[in-house]
């Protein structure tokens, strides 16, 4: 499976949120990146977060990032498993 801008952009998105801080929210202004602009608004469609220019995490959203966070820390920590 390829991963499209649009999954790179959402993916990115997530990786900006902080899933240990559910008080922590993001705010994507309408001057952003028009590719940040339109990420949101697709993680807010998917029930991802609270709000199409931001918001919070939701729970499905909180374990994406997560998991977004875990699979950077793998592919990042050039470690092998024994």
């Amino acid at each position: 499976m390829m991963l499209s801008s649009d999954l790179v952009d959402e993916l990115h998105m997530l990786l900006l949120f902080d899933p240990a801080n559910t008080q922590e929210g993001l705010k994507v202004h309408s001057t952003a990146e028009p590719s940040s602009v339109s990420a949101a608004q697709r993680l807010f469609e998917k029930g991802l977060i609270t709000q199409p220019d931001g918001g919070y995490l939701t729970g499905l959203g909180q374990d994406a990032a997560e998991h977004a966070q875990a699979l950077i820390t793998i592919l990042t920590s050039g470690g092998t498993e024994p």
